[in-house]
């Protein structure tokens, strides 16, 4: 994602500012003809602003729980970047052409003969045709789209059981035996079951006698949720996407072209996958037109984009079936694009709680069915192309490990998202309540995943993202929907939607108290990126001499963010300002004594001192000197004195019990020395300071000795 996020706000007249009853915190009614705040939430309860998260702490969250591949993190630090994704083969690979799918009767042989020679065994399929030349009849039990329909034709091919009837899947288990007709071979593909119809032992066993009788072979394959009662079946493992991709580029140009290609980066990085049989031979033709020279790489890399929208869309419109699993499925496929790189449990609990508002869609009459340990983990993995491991996820209480999951190819989340929102609309109704949801969640994680997958849907349709949700949460009570919104808009603004910047100048100077909160924050969360035009905005509503507190404090924090992002840059330009009107000279202090209370990451140690460090020992850097200035302006500000000697009393505590942090502070202690009232201050502090329970530091003596050597 890239980013932007810096119009110039407008000022208005005095008389357009919004009297003191609208600021947020409070219940505003909206303005006429408001659409933004139908359909919101009606149970979010107001927040105060001291219960609200701390503008750092929420901008540490939006770092830690947005997807890696929407953002890194270095585009919310000093230096932003463009995000461009990665191109990633992931191309596809079925065994069997979709032809050979005949509603009922005979497979033509000239099929089976084709396929023959591109097939390769694997355990799985050796397994399976040990079972059947002993018993007649085998179960071939795997996930989708895995080749198990080509192993049951080769499975019934190697034993001579030619010619195949193909039977119908919606066949009563109860009624196979009545099936067979005398045919050699017999394949029932995708048996339908059901907890009402299961496939029982006793079924099998009729089949078998029934073969044994009139003579021949059959295969019947299900899906690894079908419903199998003490029925002796084999686990479908496909052949390796190397081995699929050899045989069928030998079988199109020869064994030394597949020599020659086996060893290019687009078959390297495409067998690094995890593919579907049928993905994998549409790649080997695509692979063998480009060695004859048909095909140029531009059009490889081509095919590999459209081999995961195609991918994509047959996961959307697979046909539904009577017991709503192909409609739980797609439920989780959404879920794990907003969770992706997250853990598992977190995706499946909220897909399921997804495919409840998508069933009542479907049919409002009939009530959703959840089994509550029907699902297995690695066939849904399977299914979405996606890995599975354990790592640490960021909490409040520290890393916390996870089994987590991610899709393998990094862009089906952007591509799924985009799909179900502009080609999928029916799914609006059930989507939108349900990130709306999200976006109310205790889980920090949840909340800004809300946030981020807004943002992908406004990439692909941003006024029906901003009707749907994005002005809804920032016109809301909720100071959650605020924080959302104000996410939202910022990873837009990193991809560079178009409209985001006019959004922003519109609500940060227009009447709308919490849609002012929100693009205030905005400007905050995007300035680093240019952090000159960001500030100027936030100081062109600062000169509103707007009197409300909680907006002056907004004001101050989204300026914190923008000075500890972006540093340097904002560093230089309000140090000027100190010599401004008072309402700007107090706007940069309140904004300064925010900076200093934050702690570098998983640490006591101060941000803003270890910034000065770094810069007091960089001979060409004078970011100290100008960070010493606006703690001389601070201490000598009657409005923020004792704020300052407050912030420098806990930075002292933290020196009692961390060297590290000493010296530093005894450089800037001595640097602060003059003039002689903050001479008179420092010494003071010195000599008071305690720790919070009372008890003396000793560190202040030191630090009196290192201040009068250096002074």
């Amino acid at each position: 994602m890239s980013q932007e996020g810096q119009p110039a706000a407008v000022k208005p007249s005095k008389g357009d500012r919004p009297d003191k009853a609208e600021k947020p915190g409070r219940t505003a009614a909206p303005a006429d003809g408001d659409s933004a705040v139908e359909g919101q939430e009606q149970d979010e309860s107001t927040q105060e602003p001291g219960e609200r998260q701390p503008a750092w702490a929420a901008r540490r969250d939006l770092i830690d729980h947005t997807p890696e591949t929407l953002i890194t993190r270095d585009q919310f630090g000093v230096v932003g970047g463009h995000v461009s994704g990665d191109v990633i083969f992931q191309l596809g690979s079925p065994s069997v052409s979709g032809s050979l799918r005949t509603a009922s009767g005979h497979i033509p042989q000239n099929h089976l003969e084709e396929l023959a020679a591109v097939y390769r065994s694997c355990p799985s399929f050796d397994e399976a045709l040990a079972l059947l030349r002993d018993e007649r009849v085998v179960v071939l039990r795997g996930s989708r789209a895995t080749g198990r329909r080509s192993a049951a034709l080769m499975l019934l091919d190697r034993l001579g059981a030619r010619p195949i009837r193909l039977l119908q899947p919606d066949t009563a288990p109860a009624a196979l035996p009545d099936a067979f007709d005398g045919a050699p071979g017999y394949l029932l593909h995708e048996l339908t079951t059901s907890r009402s119809k299961p496939l029982l032992e006793a079924h099998v066993l009729g089949v078998r006698e029934q073969l044994a009788r009139r003579g021949g072979l059959c295969v019947i394959t299900v899906e690894t949720s079908s419903v199998l009662l003490d029925v002796p079946c084999v686990t479908w493992e496909p052949p390796p996407v190397e081995g699929i991709l050899a045989a069928h580029v030998t079988h199109l140009v020869g064994a030394d072209a597949w020599q020659q290609l086996r060893r290019t980066q687009p078959v390297e990085e495409f067998i690094a996958c995890t593919h579907q049989p049928d993905e994998t031979r549409r790649f080997a033709e695509q692979l063998a037109a480009h060695h004859r020279g048909e095909l140029n790489e531009e059009k490889l890399i081509d095919f590999a984009r459209s081999a995961l929208a195609d991918r994509v869309t047959r996961w959307l419109t697979a046909p539904e079936k009577p017991d709503g699993d192909e409609l739980r499925d797609k439920a989780f496929l959404i879920s794990l694009a907003v969770f992706d790189r997250a853990p598992y449990a977190t995706a499946a609990e909220l897909g399921d709680s997804l495919f409840v508002r998508l069933q009542e869609t479907a049919n409002l009459h009939e009530a959703p069915r959840i089994p509550v340990f029907g699902s297995s983990i690695p066939s849904r993995l399977e299914l979405a192309h996606a890995l599975g491991s354990t790592r640490d996820e960021v909490t409040e209480w520290g890393p916390v490990s996870q089994y987590s999951v991610e899709f393998e190819d990094a862009d089906t989340a952007r591509v799924l998202l985009r799909e179900v929102w502009t080609v999928h609309p029916s799914t609006r109704p059930a989507l939108v309540p349900w990130l709306r949801q999200l976006a109310s969640d205790g889980r920090p994680l949840v909340r800004t995943r809300a946030a981020a997958a807004t943002a992908l849907l406004a990439k692909a349709d941003l006024s029906s993202a901003m009707a749907h949700l994005i002005e809804p949460w920032a016109s809301g009570r909720s100071y959650n929907g605020w924080l959302t919104a104000a996410n939202a808009l910022s990873l837009a603004g990193l991809l560079e939607v178009e409209g985001v910047h006019q959004i922003l100048h519109t609500w940060c100077t227009g009447e709308h108290p919490s849609r002012r909160w929100t693009a205030i924050r905005v400007y905050g969360l995007l300035g680093p990126r240019h952090p000159e035009q960001a500030l100027d905005a936030l100081l062109e509503a600062v000169r509103l001499e707007n009197e409300e507190e909680e907006e002056v404090n907004q004001l101050a924090e989204a300026t914190q963010l923008l000075l500890l992002a972006a540093r340097g840059p904002v560093l230089r330009e309000l140090v000027p300002l100190l010599h401004d009107d008072h309402t700007v000279h107090d706007h940069v202090l309140r904004a300064f004594g925010l900076a200093c209370r934050e702690t570098v990451e998983g640490t006591k140690r101060p941000l803003v001192l270890e910034w000065y460090a770094a810069a007091h020992a960089d001979p060409n850097s004078d970011e100290d000197e100008l960070l010493a200035a606006l703690w001389r302006a601070a201490l000598g500000d009657r409005a923020h004195t004792n704020s300052a000697l407050d912030t420098l009393q806990q930075w002292l505590r933290v020196a009692e019990h961390d060297r590290q942090v000493e010296e530093p502070l005894a450089l800037l202690l001595s640097d602060l020395s003059a003039p002689a009232t903050n001479q008179h201050r420092i010494g003071y502090l010195l000599r008071t300071a305690r720790e919070a329970d009372g008890s003396p530091l000793g560190v202040t003596d030191r630090l009196r000795t290192a201040v009068s050597a250096l002074s």
